[in-house]
């Protein structure tokens, strides 16, 4: 069991392996974070961790709803909006985030720009520093039975679900040709694409295998095809960009 100690960054997101997560730092706790990783070297990876909200605020309360100018200054822990004990508010299986950019701003606060790399499971949180801190365990990927075949039944019904929900013509969509053979990519690129809601795509994060992640993605793509179809209107949606995700 491969173990390590990593700044914790609870967001309402799951982050998978591959995905690429912007942030907007401006919580001093995360920015104490972001000052850390800027002390590493070059040659060193920024690392830390995402993990999924369960019960609990992606944000510190600000209080009566005054504008940060006026409101007197508040003394917020690291573990500000997670209780007194942190592990039971988030969520057990999360993802290693490598920090590419760490780009500090005029007033202080930090434009992040991170890949999920690999996923862990919480052991423990630590709040007595600065910024919450986490034993996690890497989670290896194991492919499971017959992840081949269903990644090809999986990217096809990705394909009929993107049709259905862009509206768009068979040849405006990706083409097979730009899409992944590899069915752990396979299955993460489509988790983290299909329109879903944090505990959907929790369950799909923390999947035992490959091809049971596959097996559920094939299952809820169907669903939500046969939703859409019946639908009379769709809003635009843009499934290749992923929001800022403000601390």
């Amino acid at each position: 069991m491969t173990t390590a100690r990593l700044p914790l960054f609870p967001l309402n997101t799951v982050l998978f392996p591959g995905l690429v997560l912007p942030l907007n730092v401006f919580e001093e706790r995360y920015r104490a974070m972001m000052r850390e990783l800027l002390t590493l070297g070059e040659d060193e990876p920024r690392r830390f961790a995402v993990v999924a909200i369960r019960d609990g605020r992606e944000t510190a309360a600000t209080g009566l709803g005054m504008p940060e100018a006026v409101r007197a200054p508040v003394e917020r822990g690291p573990a500000d909006g997670f209780g007194p004990d942190p592990l039971q508010s988030l969520h057990r299986v999360g993802c290693v985030a490598d920090a590419a950019t760490v780009r500090e701003r005029a007033d202080g606060s930090f434009e992040v720009l991170a890949t999920g790399t690999t996923r862990v499971r919480l052991l423990s949180v630590d709040a007595s520093g600065p910024f919450l801190v986490a034993e996690v365990e890497e989670l290896e990927e194991d492919p499971g039975d017959e992840a081949g075949p269903l990644a090809e039944g999986v990217l096809r019904a990705f394909r009929g679900y993107q049709k259905r929900l862009a509206g768009a013509s068979e040849r405006s969509l990706t083409t097979g040709a730009d899409l992944p053979d590899d069915p752990s990519v396979v299955s993460y690129l489509v988790a983290s694409t299909v329109v879903l809601d944090i505990p959907a795509k929790q369950r799909l994060l923390q999947a035992p295998d490959t091809a049971t992640r596959l097996r559920e993605e094939l299952r809820l793509l169907r669903s939500e095809t046969a939703v859409i179809r019946h639908l009379p209107s769709l809003p635009a949606v843009d499934l290749t960009v992923a929001p800022t995700h403000p601390n």
